[in-house]
């Protein structure tokens, strides 16, 4: 909707019955301004409140609808939670691939759009217009709703353990196959599923306990238990009915699988990566949430410091040479990676990538993985590629000296390679490639730039609030005294929307170290690590203590998250 730039007396005869004495009468009672004018006219029973919503979306031109008459997808509403769609004003109306239409009682609100953008990590939000009896008619609705879930949910696994459930499972190959009399068990795995994704989990773990099954999310690093006790009985079912999805072997109970499941949930697209590991107490089922659309979000949407970003979009630019990721599983690593190859990928250039497994799959890009029983290790796979004529080459992760090797001469004869390696900073990723044996003119010669990273848990927007921390935790964190005054500290103090943990999403940390001339002649005289990060902080590298300590000061995390993540490793 275009901004309508008639004058607003013109806007309002046009979209309602009210009089030109009317208006004369609410300006001169109420003021000159249109939204006081509009207030008197719906006080005074002139205008309705809808009206007054079509004409103030007119003249911001922001569409108005009417939630009344409209009908909004289960999936959509479950994207905010109830009561935060009533703190908020606002309520999930439609998504488009990575965009997501917002009702609002007042569009122009830029914090609440910030605020749902944090909440739903939405590439893209955008608001419309709506009355702010109907956004709470329709919260008050989605509550219940989440009410008659958990009853659902409660039923089905009170009828999961009835006789013949297992056969009735192992019959049905597809979910499209399946009517709404069909096993429990299938309803439960989906509503396990999509609920795990609606709440921002990265792994949903299916665990067989003695006498029962366990339901866990991780949500933002930390695994946290749901309501759902699984009967024992229905074990048998629940997992066969998890690799029927997967495409695995129901019969093949002794040695551990790997699947993927692919879904579309809540408007979004997501691959499930699945691990069956047989147990003591039966098989436990994990699997990995890779939402697709997050690789469009840009680097920028990942916690980098300008200045960082734009040096390290520098290096990955380059035509050639090496470029490390390093960090911990589960920092965030294939994320930055996949990130970037979505940037290079412009049909220009050919990439392929070596994976074990291959996360997420991105149009344009050859992806394989390793298969070892096979004879395909990473090394013979990056072997191979090299006459495949890449441009750029994505190994998941260098792990001997022989990937080591291929990678870096890979880089010496005019490729560009991106891998990981698991070490607590970037120095250490060239001490590592060292105690592998490879030649120290070949780490100064190829290697581009090392990015270390860390995932911090962002304060729950809702429930934050600013608080002093102690002197002891500041102390403890190294945090420059004559900066104190000057650092907006937040934490949160608990709700619903963060599970009560003060946290909701994450953020990285990042130290990103250049390869400049000093740092390769270090390289060559094979100093220690620590004198390589000597160098490279006195040429401004930004350690990821000092990284997460800015963020610490902006109210983004807390002392303790910068604790666990960046001095505990």
């Amino acid at each position: 909707m275009r901004l309508d730039s008639r004058p607003f007396a013109e806007i309002l005869l046009d979209l309602t019955n009210v009089t030109e004495e009317a208006i004369e009468t609410a300006t001169r009672e109420s003021g000159q301004a249109p939204d006081q004018i509009l207030t008197y006219l719906v006080e005074h029973n002139l205008i309705t409140e809808k009206e007054r919503k079509m004409v103030l979306g007119a003249q911001w031109g922001i569409r108005f609808v009417s939630l009344e008459e409209e009908e909004i997808s289960e999936e959509v509403l479950q994207i905010l939670p109830p009561q935060v769609m009533l703190e908020f004003r606002a309520v999930p109306y439609r998504v488009d691939g990575n965009r997501l239409t917002v009702a609002m009682a007042n569009p122009m609100d830029v914090f609440t759009m910030d605020q749902i953008r944090e909440f739903t990590s939405f590439e893209s939000v955008v608001p419309v217009i709506a009355c702010e009896s109907a956004i709470e008619e329709v919260a008050h609705r989605a509550d219940s709703a989440a009410d008659d879930l958990r009853e659902r949910v409660g039923e089905i696994i009170e009828g999961i353990g009835d006789a013949g459930e297992v056969e009735e499972v192992r019959t049905i190959e597809d979910e499209d196959d399946a009517s709404p009399d069909d096993a429990p068990t299938i309803k439960l795995v989906d509503m396990i599923i999509s609920q795990g994704v609606k709440q921002g989990a990265s792994d949903i773990h299916i665990q067989p306990e003695a006498e029962h099954m366990r339901v866990r999310y991780r949500i933002n690093g930390m695994l946290h238990d749901t309501e759902w006790k699984v009967p024992k009985q229905a074990q048998t079912a629940l997992v066969a009915r998890v690799k029927i999805m997967a495409n695995l072997r129901i019969d093949e109970k002794r040695r551990p699988q790997d699947g993927r499941i692919s879904r579309r949930i809540g408007g979004k697209e997501y691959d499930f990566r699945l691990n069956v590991l047989p147990c003591a107490n039966g098989e436990k089922c994990v699997l990995r949430i890779l939402d697709r659309s997050s690789l469009g979000l840009g680097l920028e949407q990942l916690g980098f410091a300008p200045d960082t970003l734009a040096r390290f979009n520098e290096i990955v630019a380059k035509p050639w040479g090496i470029v490390l990721v390093t960090g911990p599983t589960g920092s965030g690593k294939s994320t930055t990676l996949y990130s970037v190859l979505a940037i290079r990928n412009t049909g220009e250039v050919n990439i392929m990538t070596v994976e074990d497994p291959v996360e997420y799959q991105l149009y344009g890009l050859t992806q394989s993985n390793v298969n070892v029983k096979a004879g395909l290790t990473f090394a013979e796979v990056l072997r191979a590629m090299l006459r495949q004529d890449p441009n750029i080459i994505m190994v998941g992760e260098i792990r001997d000296r022989e990937t080591a090797v291929i990678a870096t001469e890979a880089a010496l004869t005019g490729h560009l390679v991106f891998s990981t390696l698991h070490t607590n900073d970037a120095p250490g990723a060239i001490q590592r490639l060292l105690q592998m044996d490879i030649e120290p003119f070949l780490i100064a010669s190829s290697v581009e730039g090392i990015l270390a990273q860390r995932l911090l848990r962002r304060v729950c927007p809702k429930c934050a609030e600013p608080f002093v921390p102690p002197e002891k935790s500041l102390r403890r964190i190294k945090f420059p005294e004559d900066q104190i005054s000057k650092a907006r500290f937040r934490r949160g103090k608990g709700c619903e929307a963060c599970r009560d943990t003060g946290y909701k999403g994450r953020t990285g940390c990042f130290e990103l170290l250049v390869m400049t001339d000093e740092i390769r002649g270090a390289v060559l005289r094979e100093e220690p690590a620590h004198i390589i990060g000597d160098i490279a902080r006195a040429q401004g590298m930004r350690t990821l203590a000092q990284d997460a300590m800015i963020k610490v000061a902006k109210g983004e995390t807390t002392p303790e998250e910068l604790l666990r993540e960046c001095y505990s490793q």
